[in-house]
């Protein structure tokens, strides 16, 4: 145990004992390959009145120019360990390396994200001097964070995540409280020890895990908590913003079950290989993961055949390999869970292309099923794992109909040679933004993200972020000497 890395805990800057420790392990083999110490009642007390007091204090605000430079020094720490930060991500979460290494570059683009809003962002000024009452007055709009910002993230997406989340906190001048999903805790452990690296002080950004859920449940909810930023479950986040102390705001971004609607006239050498990627990136455990494709009866079995033999090419396996396409599930219950909402589609009528099975390590074949029963679990709710549902149709309004059929509504796509079908499709589909010959999955992380329905609540994106975390100040200037 003894080349295996500890984080302990940090509460106000001071390393202190704990209960309980938490062991991260790999979702592959299983092995432990890190731990982390968890916070009890008094811990998380102690955290946010830490936190509280830094925003209280006007006079020791981080000013502009040091959150600046914190991230910028930031950003080189980073780019020196890139190779390893992407490793040990691609250990604890399972995401394949090639992708965890596209993910790190990413997560490195959101923070100078970050500085770039911080050197451009500003207000427009309300307009004065147009009647009698606001004569001899101007206007200025003044910036300042919301005040403690708590973090609740997921694990799929251990470095991007963080950075979406703590990044804009850090840029806006917000204290904040991470608790990071346990089975990538590390991922976030260490991109907190290079912010502390670059300069930020260790108060302004405290990270911990939880003794239980009713803990967590407490930090959130906490009066002197401004803003909550939630990534994981419906179930979990709708929960805890019904729980949210009153003026405390909140952004929620939860799943979805994409659909794409591929029309006749479709360029299939455009679209299998988008779709291939777009399904089982990460084992399918993305949010907006391409899983409902509705495709013209005329082309329907092509496209099946087509997306089965490239599913079938792809290499499962150890996500450490270079040669990896595919990882593993990050728990084995998901497997179980997936494997039977598979098995509840074929024995409900659904016709199996490829896969259907699990594997070792964790791991499952990616699945390809063909017409399953609008009924069956795979239909209605969110897959998380690497399955893609095939259905024929004939009408095109019926289709966008079943599209849009769910509670949940998020990122969707077209597969479309005629931009009249394109855009008559892409007005029609309920999601928040709808890719054109694109699968649903597509992002870059300066574009709004938002769930729709029951997939989320306000606007994810890090300028968008930013702008939650802030206040606008407005200052009005009463004075003679204004014309």
């Amino acid at each position: 145990m003894s080349d295996i890395q500890h984080f302990p805990l940090v509460i106000a800057g001071v390393e202190k004992p704990s209960n309980t420790r938490h062991e991260v392990t790999s979702p592959y083999t299983g092995d432990v390959i890190g731990t982390v110490d968890r916070a009890n009642q008094h811990d998380i007390e102690e955290a946010l009145a830490e936190a509280y007091s830094l925003y209280s204090n006007r006079d020791n605000w981080l000013s502009t120019s040091q959150r600046i430079a914190i991230l910028e020094r930031a950003i080189g720490l980073m780019q020196e360990q890139f190779e390893e930060l992407a490793t040990n991500s691609a250990n604890e979460g399972g995401k394949p390396l090639i992708d965890s290494r596209v993910e790190m570059a990413r997560c490195i683009d959101s923070i100078r994200i970050c500085v770039d809003e911080l050197r451009t962002e500003t207000s427009k000024p309300v307009p004065m001097g147009i009647n009698a009452a606001s004569e001899h007055r101007l206007t200025m709009i003044k910036k300042e964070p919301i005040g403690v910002v708590v973090a609740v993230s997921a694990f799929n997406h251990p470095l991007n995540l963080i950075a979406h989340q703590v990044g804009p906190a850090i840029a806006t001048g917000c204290p904040v409280i991470v608790k990071p999903a346990e089975d990538t805790a590390l991922s976030c452990f260490r991109l907190i020890e290079i912010f502390r690296q670059a300069g930020l002080p260790a108060t302004w950004c405290q990270v911990v895990l939880t003794e239980n859920h009713q803990i967590a449940e407490q930090l959130v909810t906490d009066p002197r908590v401004a803003f909550f930023s939630f990534i994981g479950s419906a179930r979990v986040g709708w929960y805890l913003r019904s729980k949210l102390s009153s003026g405390t705001r909140c952004a929620l971004e939860h799943g979805g079950v994409a659909p794409v609607i591929v029309t006749e006239d479709a360029d299939l050498k455009t679209a299998i290989p988008a779709l291939t990627k777009g399904a089982f990136y990460h084992a399918g455990q993305v949010c907006v993961s391409v899983q409902r494709i509705f495709v013209h009866e005329s082309i329907a079995r092509d496209v099946s055949q087509q997306l089965s033999e490239a599913a079938k090419k792809l290499v499962v396996g150890n996500p450490l390999s270079d040669q990896t396409e595919v990882g593993p599930l990050i728990r084995s219950n998901e497997v179980e869970r997936v494997s039977s909402w598979v098995q509840e589609a074929v024995d409900m009528g659904a016709e199996l292309g490829v896969g259907g099975y699990s594997l070792p390590n964790n791991c499952y074949i990616p699945t390809v099923l063909f017409n399953p029963s609008m009924e069956s679990k795979v239909s209605t709710s969110e897959v998380f794992g690497p399955v893609v549902c095939i259905y024929p149709y004939s009408d095109l309004d019926q289709a966008i109909e079943l599209a849009n059929s769910l509670d949940v509504a998020f990122q969707a796509s077209v597969y479309s040679q005629n931009i009249d079908s394109a855009m008559y499709i892409s007005d029609r589909l309920a999601a928040s933004a709808v890719m054109i010959n694109e699968h649903t999955a597509f992002r870059v992380d300066w574009m709004p993200f938002a769930g729709l329905k029951n997939s989320g609540l306000g606007t994810g994106g890090v300028p968008y972020t930013m702008e939650d975390m802030q206040i606008e100040k407005m200052i009005v200037i009463s004075s003679k000497g204004i014309q």
